[in-house]
């Protein structure tokens, strides 16, 4: 009788440590699993925002990157950015030194200017509208679908950028910004996210402000009227209007009463 229960006993204990290895292996494949989940949560970039400041070297085949050369001193900020066609763009730029018309001579010679005009003085410096030919930099914008980020400051050949993208454009950002400038440097980062720094707009939300952004019907001066949109979105011209200012008071709380991003 004892073999046999020594028998037993032996059976028993290797059918434990065989159940002991394969709850091991099942915890260590439950493990990686886990690993994967997390980093894919970690680098996925629906759910990851860069927020960083950028410091490069203008091209000097853009006018304000000569200009600034030219007076370092002076600073020009870009107010607002908005495209009238394919290849032009018209912004609002403040520009230090003087009252306005003090750059207008000067300014209007550079081949990618249009037109430019002086508008009002305002501080130590005037606001111009100046017409332009797009740099690259709109092209990339427009291809990507990344609003650019308003104010730009640019003095002495060097610019101020500020971006707020997802994670993997922000990766496209910097290999655009490295193409301008292979030296350009990041001054601050933050990273958070997504949900904690935009507006809570619904995802039919963010699909119609893509849309209409892409359309035009944000540009200054519009590219394309309300009706024309509703058309183009196959919805009625009231019920459209109503949507974009629901959208538009959610950007404007979020303006006036930023949420904090965690580093």
């Amino acid at each position: 009788m004892t073999p046999a229960r020594n028998g037993g006993s032996r059976d028993r204990s290797a059918s434990r440590r065989a159940g002991v290895r394969r709850r091991e292996a099942e915890l260590r494949q439950t493990g990686i699993r886990l690993r994967a989940l997390r980093s894919s949560a970690d680098t996925a970039p629906s759910e990851r925002l860069v927020l960083a400041t950028l410091r490069y070297r203008l091209p000097t085949d853009i006018w304000v990157g000569e200009f600034s050369r030219r007076h370092p001193n002076i600073r020009v900020e870009y107010l607002s950015m908005g495209e009238i066609g394919r290849d032009v763009s018209v912004s609002d730029c403040w520009i230090g030194g003087g009252p306005p018309g003090v750059w207008v001579n000067e300014i209007s010679e550079f081949p990618d200017v249009l037109k430019i005009d002086g508008l009002a003085e305002v501080g130590d410096g005037s606001v111009y509208r100046i017409t332009y030919r797009n740099p690259p930099v709109i092209y990339f914008f427009r291809r990507v679908k990344i609003p650019i980020q308003l104010p730009l400051w640019m003095q002495a050949g060097v610019g101020g950028w500020e971006v707020v993208a997802r994670f993997s454009d922000f990766q496209k950002i910097m290999e655009f910004a490295r193409g301008i400038d292979p030296q350009v440097k990041i001054t601050s980062i933050h990273r958070g996210s997504l949900q904690s720094h935009l507006p809570s707009l619904t995802e039919a939300q963010l699909r119609l402000l893509s849309e209409a952004k892409s359309a035009g019907f944000f540009a200054v001066p519009r590219r394309i009227t309300l009706t024309a949109l509703a058309q183009k979105l196959n919805r009625s011209k009231s019920g459209l209007s109503e949507s974009i200012a629901v959208i538009e008071g959610k950007l404007l709380e979020t303006a006036v009463n930023p949420p904090s991003i965690r580093v």
